[in-house]
């Protein structure tokens, strides 16, 4: 009797195990809000919208605006980190520290829109997100269009086509290994615009709009998309940021 309930005990635990192996989410992402200036109405949307790709493509997220959480020892739990509308200086030294080696022991990072208005005096982070937010006009309708459609979640975008956005005016690169895969035609909207001192004319003939990187042994996706709430609900922008997260962090998906 006591043989026969060790050997039903012993398989009950190996159905257990191997039930939760084979629900394991194929990989973890922290998704970081946090705002020291600017506060985006799209935050909400984009939290929810990242949790039901999180849930419809079988991968773990977990969401904060806490700072704390980049430390060496948190951090190692997941393989990309997204910012989701950050905004102006949301980390000290050591955090920063962190998310360097972070990066640099082969993880990714994601920007989505107002990442690029991030860390203005971390120079690194400039590097990591590639080019800086400068200035951006009325949100208006544009054409918008594929660059490159190998990288994995452009199936949904048409190769031209409008869309509607804050469109945002860039600085210069600030790596050299920038490879970009949307672009924007600035004469389909107008890009004049001036805050107090600032003018912004566009970008000119190349107006980027979304490029990935590979950097200092690590991964890093940024978009400009993702402005207005009603962003979130579109499909093909769902993919746009799911294709980024997945080859943020697996390195995988791109086509040949």
């Amino acid at each position: 009797m006591l043989k026969i309930f060790i050997r039903i005990h012993c398989l009950v635990l190996l159905a257990c195990l191997f039930s939760a192996y084979s629900y394991a989410e194929q990989f973890k992402v922290l998704l970081f809000t946090k705002s020291a200036a600017w506060h985006h109405k799209s935050v909400n949307e984009g939290v929810d919208t990242i949790k039901l790709i999180a849930q419809n493509h079988h991968f773990e997220v977990v969401w904060h605006e806490d700072a704390n959480q980049f430390n060496a020892k948190n951090l190692k739990q997941y393989q990309a980190v997204i910012f989701l509308q950050t905004t102006g200086d949301i980390l000290n030294d050591k955090q920063q520290a962190a998310l360097k080696g972070y990066i640099q022991a082969g993880n990714g990072f994601v920007g989505i829109h107002s990442a690029s208005d991030t860390e203005y005096g971390w120079p690194w982070f400039g590097k990591l997100v590639g080019r800086r937010f400068h200035i951006h006009p009325e949100i208006q309708t544009a054409r918008m269009s594929v660059i490159d459609n190998k990288f994995p979640g452009l199936e949904y975008f048409p190769e031209t086509g409008l869309w509607t956005e804050e469109w945002y005016e860039f600085g210069e690169e600030l790596s050299p290994n920038l490879k970009y895969i949307l672009s924007v035609d600035e004469s389909t909207y107008d890009p004049n615009v001036q805050w107090g001192e600032k003018i912004g004319k566009g970008n000119g003939d190349f107006h980027p709009v979304a490029w990935y990187q590979d950097i200092e042994g690590g991964r890093s996706f940024y978009t400009a998309l993702g402005h207005m709430p009603a962003t979130y609900s579109n499909k093909a922008f769902q993919e746009h940021i799911y294709g980024g997260i997945y080859w943020a962090a697996t390195g995988k998906g791109m086509k040949k």
